[in-house]
């Protein structure tokens, strides 16, 4: 059985000196896969992927990249170890080129050769990135500037790409694209963790889910177990189960 390529394993993590937020949590990512973490506001989403990324601290627990302990490891280290991470909303430079966006992201990648074919790579993956290859990143759509941020994180080669809420302000088409692009990276060999509040669109897409809330899982599986499972809409629409009031 392959090796998960990201562990995050009995994780507490919090911010200050306030409580803490992630609880106890665990996360496996699989290789070439995508896994999804969906849960209400306040669950601690986010906040798994910025230790993951070496944003944050743990206060325990460890993280592991293939197999590799890099727990403590800053950003600029889990980058060149192979992880990437979008951040939650825009952040192309609209006043640059498609083309100057996506090279930003191999500011650290010293071989030209590499960086033309991780160019030819991205521009195949993500279509309309090759087609607006010399426009303004700001005359695109929010779901194409979407697009490009996810080329640009592809630069250097990442085995596991972190998502924060890519579908945050797009309008259902949009939506729509950027899903299927995240399907693309996955079946192109790229591991995604992927935090979203579409629940139900983000796991239709995913091979695996876990339901947060209050800093720990509490239901993970097969993406296509969970959307079938009522505990999903009680932990996270909220919805009365069975047998009580107001329930169906």
């Amino acid at each position: 059985m392959a090796t998960d390529l990201l562990e995050l394993v009995d994780v507490e993590a919090g911010y200050g000196r306030a409580a803490l937020v992630l609880r106890g949590l665990t996360v496996r990512v699989p290789p070439a896969s995508v896994v999804c973490l969906v849960g209400p506001n306040g669950a601690g989403k986010s906040t798994v992927l910025k230790v993951a990324s070496g944003l944050l601290a743990p206060r325990a627990g460890r993280i592991l990249l293939d197999g590799r302990d890099v727990t403590g490891h800053g950003p600029q280290d889990l980058l060149a170890a192979g992880l990437s991470h979008v951040l939650q909303g825009h952040s192309v430079f609209r006043e640059m080129t498609v083309r100057e966006n996506v090279l930003l992201g191999a500011h650290t990648v010293r071989d030209e050769v590499r960086v033309a074919e991780r160019v030819d790579f991205v521009r195949t993956l993500f279509p309309v990135v090759g087609e607006r290859w010399d426009a303004l990143a700001g005359a695109l759509s929010g779901g194409q500037q979407k697009q490009v941020e996810f080329a640009r994180s592809l630069m250097v080669s990442p085995r596991v790409v972190l998502l924060d809420e890519p579908s945050m302000g797009l309008d259902p088409r949009a939506t729509a694209t950027v899903f299927e692009q995240v399907v693309r990276m996955r079946d192109a060999g790229t591991a995604v963790l992927l935090v979203e509040q579409n629940a139900r669109r983000a796991l239709e897409v995913a091979d695996l889910g876990c339901v947060l809330d209050l800093g720990r899982v509490h239901i993970s599986g097969p993406a296509g177990d969970l959307l079938a499972d009522p505990r999903l809409g009680e932990l996270y629409l909220g919805s009365a189960p069975r047998g009580r009031p107001g329930g169906p």
